[in-house]
């Protein structure tokens, strides 16, 4: 299929894209390679647009926007949609996603991106949200729709996007048989508002007896999420720290204001509920699509693999107590040493937060199973991690 890469409204390249294996074998003219999806720009040849390398790249960007293939329980999901896999969904709906707006224009073809964008226009979620995180294991023969956001979702949790009052909507499983992220999601909001830090609010909701997070779309139409992977590409890789600080100065280069505190805030937030999954494609910033200005950090989202305990008994906890910063694994107390001003945060903000997801856990008892001594662990573990904060701003 020959088409165009286009970015909303604008051309960025022709090329021939084989739906059989989601690869662009061929590349036929560059229109605006500055409306290119960022980590794709920095990997630009002028000189040789069918430089292999960088067809490469674009097929594994394009790739990059589907569901991954380490998924929960990917297969069932497959058998459910009646596919063999999830590249098969990439241009079912001209590649369209809910966290940018970089579409596929047949060519000869006349449709516009005020047509068929997900955010002005309704799709089907009904049977994808079925397929997705139902525990019935049938097979939906008919599927009336494959024009959906929902098959450019990356991750490795059950989702599905939903429309609400207008609103567009993601909802989030938890991880196999553990129901504890979607209440760490909600924990992690309430901190951050607690705290006053920019982030997406999650809220629980339940579907089929199932619980699940809750949280409206960041991105709008005139906006994409940049991830942090894409802004560093084009850097040179040192040590954690140092790719760190040049990160910073990349965003402030680019005129994004208290970036520093913006992603402190984050990590702060991570050392809180012990966060073991801050990696690159889960913060980065706002980019204006129509102008390609820097517009903010992204809010903070994608807070759920927290509080994990690897067990408990009466008398003790056992926590792994690592975090992720960078390329590296770290332990928590290390990473919150890059946060240079913690007497800014008033801690005292959070009282009473143990208490309130002492009651929030006790509230879906009847649906998680959890019983009450792992319940108790949890907010003992989250009451430690305040204190430990405490006596850090307290130094």
């Amino acid at each position: 299929m020959k088409c165009t890469l286009m970015n909303k409204y604008t051309g960025v390249l022709v090329a021939e894209y084989d739906s059989a294996t989601s690869v662009f074998t061929k590349i036929y003219e560059v229109k605006d390679i500055n409306y290119a999806p960022y980590i794709l720009k920095s990997l630009y040849i002028e000189k040789d647009i069918n430089d292999a390398s960088f067809r490469t790249n674009l097929s594994e960007w394009f790739k990059g926007r589907g569901i991954p293939s380490w998924r929960d329980k990917l297969d069932l999901l497959l058998h459910r949609l009646n596919i063999t896999a999830p590249y098969e969904l990439l241009d079912k709906a001209f590649g369209l996603s809910l966290s940018d707006q970089y579409w596929l224009k047949p060519e000869g073809s006349n449709i516009s991106y005020d047509d068929i964008n997900f955010f002005d226009n309704d799709f089907d979620y009904a049977e994808f949200m079925e397929a997705s995180l139902s525990d019935n294991s049938k097979v939906i023969t008919k599927v009336s729709s494959l024009k959906t956001p929902n098959n450019t979702t990356d991750g490795m949790l059950k989702k599905a996007w939903i429309i609400d009052n207008g609103t567009r909507y993601l909802l989030k499983g938890g991880y196999k048989n553990e129901t504890l992220q979607p209440f760490n999601e909600v924990l992690a909001s309430e901190i951050c508002k607690r705290l006053g830090f920019d982030h997406v609010e999650y809220t629980i909701d339940t579907y089929k007896d199932m619980v699940v997070s809750k949280c409206p779309c960041f991105v709008t139409k005139n906006t994409e999420f940049v991830t942090c992977h894409q802004v560093i590409n084009d850097m040179k890789r040192h040590d954690s720290i140092k790719d760190y600080e040049e990160y910073i100065k990349k965003l402030e280069d680019n005129g994004i204001e208290n970036a520093r505190e913006k992603v402190e805030n984050m990590y702060i937030l991570d050392f809180l509920i012990m966060n073991e999954d801050r990696h690159l494609n889960n913060f980065g910033i706002i980019r204006n699509v129509n102008t390609l200005e820097w517009f903010d950090v992204a809010p903070i989202f994608d807070n759920g693999q927290s509080l994990n305990m690897e067990y408990f008994d009466d008398e003790e906890v056992h926590i792994s107590g690592n975090g992720r910063f960078f390329y590296e694994v770290k332990p928590f107390d290390e990473i919150i040493k890059v946060v240079r001003d913690l007497k800014r945060i008033d801690i005292s903000k959070l009282d009473g937060l143990v208490e309130w997801f002492d009651e929030l856990l006790h509230k879906y008892q009847h649906l998680t199973g959890y019983s009450d001594t792992r319940i108790n662990k949890l907010c003992i573990l989250l009451n430690r991690q305040i204190n430990k904060l405490k006596r850090l701003i307290e130094e």
